[in-house]
């Protein structure tokens, strides 16, 4: 069991190592777009199912809590909190509504859609990028393997290369977390 143990941390820290290689400079340029956004008073608003769903929770309250420092809150919204709304638009439209719908709501011009799957083939997730899109929100999409059809769909797609949802979904937040220390910084200064 302790080998076992020991090989999941080093896949996971191997997968991690590949992704920041090739994806670096875009999560820079991604820090950089989302800080604009914020600094010109828009939002950013976060999708996924499952796993990705409290993933796009615990980074939408990065942002409005903090991360690093204390600050002014910045505007994010995870899509998939409100069991009302949730529950009301899977009823009354399917749950392949659920973002969409919501982006439609909330969703302005100039705002950060984030949607988050790790096959990227996600059908409620892929209909939420399509409503951002048409909303003239800027899409980031955080997905795995080949990237699905999310990867094909965004204007920016971060693809960790690796099939195994767990180790997908660990370099997910591990950009999420970086994002927001990069924005933080670039927004309010070096931590102290």
């Amino acid at each position: 069991m302790k080998n076992k143990a020991i090989q999941a941390f080093e896949e996971s820290a191997d997968v991690k190592r590949r992704f920041v290689l090739e994806y670096a400079d875009k999560i820079v340029q991604a820090a950089q777009l989302i800080a604009r956004a914020l600094k010109e008073g828009r939002k950013v608003l976060l999708f996924g199912n499952g796993g990705s769903a409290t993933d796009a929770s615990h980074i939408a309250a990065e942002f409005v809590g903090r991360y690093h420092k204390d600050r002014v809150p910045l505007p994010a919204i995870a899509l998939g909190t409100d069991m009302a709304t949730i529950t009301c638009i899977a009823n009354d439209y399917g749950y392949d509504e659920l973002f969409a719908r919501q982006v439609k709501a909330l969703g302005q011009k100039g705002d950060i859609a984030i949607a988050i799957s790790t096959s990227g083939n996600s059908p409620n997730v892929l209909k939420g990028v399509e409503a951002a899109k048409a909303c003239g929100l800027t899409t980031i999409g955080w997905t795995g393997g080949k990237g699905g059809k999310l990867a094909g769909l965004v204007d920016h797609a971060f693809v960790v290369p690796s099939t195994v949802t767990a180790r997908i979904q660990e370099s997910h937040i591990t950009l999420g977390h970086v994002l927001c220390e990069l924005i933080e910084e670039q927004l309010f200064g070096k931590v102290q």
